[in-house]
């Protein structure tokens, strides 16, 4: 019988068409899946993205259950818990998905030095990290072209279902995997993300284009954590993405590049990893910011008296995820209004984001604070007031989130005394700005704004414009 192989699961926690755990089998060998709690990834006030992964992991050893195999899960420094096991084992070699983030190239360097390491491709992305390049070889550092690169090639193929049957796992020593809750908005699991994904492109996908901005409306696919721990595999889903009706192409074209951006992050992380520890454009390096702390905590838990800003992060305090377009309004309100460091807004992110990811959460922090690759203008300042009217326009989202203003008219008594129409679209006139009506306002218990707008942004101007020099 051909020696073992173990297959090494980091963030590819699924049996459908995973390339790992294919060549893992390749040969008719044994396999013995393993999955090793890291000291250095296991974060104590991650408990939302860690309660994600570990109810996953517990649907992954259920699945392996069912098809005669075994999750054997150990803690500790990777190089050491997979040497032992190879030692128990005879294990001949050692199968994990690729990634791009420093650590895992160095963690990953070091079992390599000691052992028979080998990393597979296309298990957490639709094309290898660093394939989609120019002409000349130099990585894209601007999305247009690079995703007018990644959809010139031609489609993935090889996809592959789920064994139905998987060698049986010697008795190997496991410890329980970690009990931790997970988010109750995300039921984790291989079979709950392909249900999402269905259920997505069978309704969503077809108004994805009008509605993925609208921050009170079911519009977006809320599938990130399960791509975040590979639940799901990212080239069924461009496969999918790419085989919608007609009704619905447009819309599926618009989320195919949600994907592409994703891996246009992963490849920017790939290529400069400097960017987890300082802004891409070196010209936006010395901005003067404040870091005033009693603003940072106003703005983490929902404080800012601005109802979309305030909306989103108590969304994200309650779910441990947020919205899109609201990570955006509430970035810019931080960087830009407040003038704190996108970093710390960053680091806010990562703690309690259930999709949390660090190429994708800094890439979007730098986008938002325009000191990215290909970001936003500097200059560019989300005015929260117009957003919220926009993209949440008769004040459900913020009703829902804030519970003060859940009972706020729709229109002030001013206006409806006068018999002036309402807002456009039917929305709520001072549901966006409750000062406006100073009574119902401070009988709401709701903050005061924090901060002039107007105000805010010519600081914000000034200062990145010092930087720039």
């Amino acid at each position: 019988m051909p020696a073992a192989a173990i297959w090494w699961i980091r963030r590819d926690l699924r049996l459908n068409d995973n390339p790992t755990l294919q060549a893992a089998l390749q040969g008719q060998r044994p396999v013995i899946p393993v999955f090793i709690l890291d000291p250095v990834l296991l974060h104590p006030q991650a408990e939302n993205r860690q309660g994600f992964l570990f109810a996953g992991l517990r649907d992954l050893a259920a699945e392996l259950n069912a098809r005669g195999s075994r999750l054997i899960v150990r803690q500790g420094q990777p190089a050491a818990e997979l040497a032992r096991l190879c030692q128990e084992t005879g294990a001949s070699a050692i199968f994990a998905a690729a990634d791009a983030s420093p650590y895992a190239h160095r963690r990953d360097s070091l079992v390599a030095h000691e052992l028979p390491l080998q990393l597979v491709e296309g298990s957490t992305t639709v094309f290898p990290i660093g394939a989609v390049r120019k002409p000349d070889g130099s990585p894209y550092t601007i999305f247009t072209p690079y995703s007018k690169t990644w959809k010139a090639l031609p489609a993935p193929g090889g996809l592959t279902e789920a064994p139905t049957r998987l060698p049986g796992v010697p008795p190997l020593a496991s410890l329980p995997i970690p009990s931790a809750t997970a988010p109750g908005a995300f039921p984790a699991g291989e079979n709950e993300a392909q249900q999402r994904l269905a259920a997505f492109l069978a309704g969503p996908v077809a108004q994805y284009a009008e509605d993925r901005n609208r921050m009170d409306l079911p519009g977006t696919a809320l599938l990130s954590p399960y791509f975040r721990f590979g639940m799901l595999s990212a080239r069924r889903a461009a496969l999918a993405a790419r085989a919608a009706p007609a009704g619905a192409q447009a819309g599926a074209e618009i989320w195919l590049n949600e994907l592409i951006w994703r891996e246009f992050y992963l490849n920017i992380l790939e290529n400069f990893p400097h960017v987890l520890r300082t802004a891409f454009n070196p010209t936006l390096r010395a901005i003067p910011w404040r870091n005033v702390s009693a603003e940072l905590q106003a703005w983490q838990y929902g404080q800012t008296g601005y109802p979309v800003v305030d909306a989103a992060m108590r969304q994200l305090l309650a779910t441990g995820w947020m919205h899109n377009r609201a990570r955006m309004i509430v970035a810019s309100f931080l960087v830009k209004n407040l003038l704190i460091d996108w970093q710390l807004g960053e680091a806010w992110f990562m703690r309690l984001l259930v999709d949390g990811d660090p190429a994708a959460n800094n890439g979007g922090w730098q986008w938002t604070a325009g000191v990215g690759t290909d970001a936003a203008p500097y200059f560019r300042i989300f005015n929260p007031v117009l957003q919220g009217q926009k993209f949440d326009p008769q004040g459900e989202y913020i009703r829902r989130w804030v519970p003060e203003l859940a009972d706020w008219p729709d229109a002030s008594p001013l206006r409806r005394t006068l018999g002036v129409s309402s807002p456009p679209q039917g929305g709520s006139e001072h549901i966006h700005t409750p000062w406006l009506e100073p009574e119902n306002h401070a009988a709401s218990g709701y903050p005061a704004p924090m901060v002039d707008l107007s105000q805010t942004r010519a600081r914000a101007l000034a200062a990145y414009g010092a930087s720039k020099g």
